[in-house]
Order: structure tokens, then sequence, then C-alpha cells
């Protein structure tokens, strides 16, 4: 009950929150202008991650506060504990200081090196709080324990929640693609919890999941092409640092092998993309941060998708990967994993090769036209 509560409550100030956030913007001064290197042909008010921060805080906030006063929302048991630990505190402060940050960088567009400083502070701040990577499951039932060893500790828990900051961040090019993802990724990570126990580290991420979930359907309703207010670096750098928070109290410090690889998967589209988004700028000498328009979603639009195609793709592939993940850790019959597989790579080759063909046949037919045009040209026949 408390988790419909939680969401229904984060949807609501979403959609009412939201407009607030895009009258803010403009006030502010925080506009996305048209670029040769970006989408969006109009000016877009940015800053639409401060309606879905405030919607996530003030959620767990309402639900904190009925699970103390009522035993109808204190339930499952745990509840109680989970929505008063000094984790979610450390949550709530540290994506509180990430929003801040995405909110300057949006206004004043702060260094690459000083935006990874900052999401390295708010991983800190989430480690002072407990929130941090203990254990690491391995083949053969092994677990390495890092309370043993807390720098190991402190600098896993640092690297993990900064990469899934900055994948969330670079995958948000096409209107409502960060949202959608996101909404996907915490609804996987909320049945995940839901088929684990009860323990208050995954009511906690349950709470939390259903929370950021509501507010990122809330938002899309502004933000699925075509967008009227983006959320900019304060609601992408929010929503990859607190899914990363989310997947260490929800996922990692369970010891089972597949834990590490569960959101690894569910987010594998968003993570090859920086992965290769990396390696294209390392091969042409330019530095990780310089921007370009060869992610994923614009190969997408180059082979003949609209927007709304591209985005829309994307999901099906996230919501196929997410299904994956989720087979592999919860079932046991190979048959269904091997028919999952089979459906994703069937899906993929379908939403792009289709595509590719034709485009190809397009460039050899205006290739063959330009090389008429040149001969009659050559026999004044023009």
């Amino acid at each position: 009950m408390i988790y419909i509560l939680v969401f229904v409550v984060a949807l609501a100030l979403s959609l009412l929150m939201t407009p607030a956030a895009r009258r803010a913007a403009v006030w502010l001064g925080a506009v996305d202008m048209p670029h040769d290197r970006k989408v969006h042909e109009n000016p877009t008010p940015t800053l639409g991650g401060l309606a879905i921060f405030l919607a996530v805080v003030i959620a767990l906030l309402v639900a904190k506060i009925l699970a103390s006063t009522s035993a109808a929302f204190a339930r499952p048991l745990g509840m109680v504990d989970a929505l008063s630990s000094a984790q979610l505190l450390g949550i709530i402060l540290a994506s509180t200081f990430i929003v801040l940050l995405g909110a300057l960088d949006d206004m004043r567009h702060l260094s690459p090196w000083m935006k990874l400083a900052g999401q390295a502070m708010g991983a800190l701040i989430l480690v002072s709080f407990g929130v941090e990577i203990t254990t690491i499951a391995l083949p053969r039932g092994n677990v390495i324990d890092l309370t043993a060893s807390p720098v190991l500790s402190i600098l896993l828990t640092v690297a993990w929640t900064v990469a899934f900051t900055n994948i969330i961040n670079l995958i948000d090019g096409l209107d409502g693609l960060a949202a959608g993802i996101s909404f996907i990724t915490v609804v996987a990570f909320f049945f995940y919890g839901s088929r684990v126990g009860a323990d208050p580290n995954t009511l906690q991420a349950m709470v939390i999941s259903a929370a950021v979930g509501g507010a990122c359907l809330g938002f899309l309703r502004y933000n699925f092409n075509p967008a009227s207010i983006f959320m900019g670096d304060s609601g992408a750098q929010f929503l990859g640092f607190v899914i990363g928070a989310i997947s260490i109290q929800g996922i990692l410090k369970r010891t089972a092998v597949a834990t590490m690889f569960t959101p690894i998967i569910i987010l594998a589209v968003p993570i090859a993309d920086t992965g290769l988004a990396i390696l294209r700028r390392a091969r042409k000498g330019k530095p990780f941060h310089h921007a370009d328009k060869e992610h994923i979603h614009h190969r997408l639009l180059y082979i003949g998708h609209s927007q709304r195609q591209a985005v829309l793709i994307i999901y099906l592939w996230t919501a196929l990967l997410t299904g994956i993940a989720l087979s592999l850790e919860f079932l046991a019959s190979k048959t269904v994993i091997l028919i999952l597989l089979g459906v994703g790579v069937a899906v993929f080759l379908a939403t792009t090769l289709p595509r590719i063909v034709a485009g190809s046949r397009e460039l050899e037919e205006s290739e063959e036209e330009e090389l008429w045009g040149e001969e009659e040209e050559e026999t004044g026949e023009f």
C-alpha cells in the first residue's frame, strides 16, 4: 500500500511542479539553445530535474510521516526503520548536492573535471552514511568481504556511483529518453526487491524506486517528444546518481553471483553507449567529455527513424534486457532465457536492419543521380 501511495504522490507532484520548473528556468535564463551538436530546433527551458527531485523527496517525506503514524502504512514489517534510517538520509542529502551541482551546470556550464569532482563528493556523502558496496560475489559461492578493506570499498562505491551518474547523463540526448530508461530501470529494481526479501535495505530501495518511477512518469508528460522542458544535468545526474544508490542498497548488498551483473544488464544500452563514446573520442584524440552526435540514439536517427521511434526502440531494447536480467536472477529454466535472448536479437535486427538497407539504397540512388547529372553536363545536354 505504501508503495502505491509513494508512486502516486510523486507522479502528482511531478505533474504539478514541472510547469513551475519550466517558468523558473525561463526566468533564470536556463534555456537550452539549438546547436549543431544537438537535435532540438527550438530554445527549450531546462531545470526539469528540480521538479523530479522535489517530487521524489516530498513523496518519501509523506511516506515517512504516514508510516510513523499509521499502522496501515507501516507494513511490511521493517518499513518504519527503512524510512528512518541514516542511509535514506544520506541518499537524500547526497542527491540534493548532486541536483544543485547539476542546476549550477545548467545555468553556468561547469567544467567536466569540476562536475566529476562534485559527483565524487556526492558519492563520498553516501559512503559517510553507510551506503557502500561491502561485498563482491564471485562464482562458486565465493564472496569478497570488503569490510576488511574500507579503502577498496570506498573506491568501488565512488566509481560505481559516478559511472551510473554519467551513463544516464550521456544518454539524455532525445526527448524523453533518459526519463523513460530511468522509469524502466526503477520498475525493474522494485520488482527485484519484491522477490528477494524484506530487509530494511531492500524495503528502502523499493520505496525510493516507487518515488523515482512516479516522478519520471509525471515528467514524461512534458518531456516526451515534442518536449516543452528538458531535465538538464540537474535531472540526468540526479537520476543516474539515485539509481546507482538504489542498486547498492537493494541489489549489491546481496551475496548472489548475479547481483553485480543485474543492474549492468538492465542498463546495458546506456552503458554501451558511454563506453563507445569514450573509445570513439580517445581514438580521435579528443577529450572524453567532447560532445558529438554519434551516440546510439543519433545513429537511429541517421538510419531514418524519427525521434519518437528512436526513443521507443531504446525503451523496447531496455525492457527486453530487463527481462533477461531478471530471468537470469530468478528463473532456473534455460529455455525461457534463451527465448528472451532470441527475441532480443530479433527485435534488434528488426528495428535497425531494414532502415540500414533502405538508407543504403537511397544513398546508392542519390550517387547514381549525381553521376548521371555530371555526365549530362559533360555532353552539353544541360
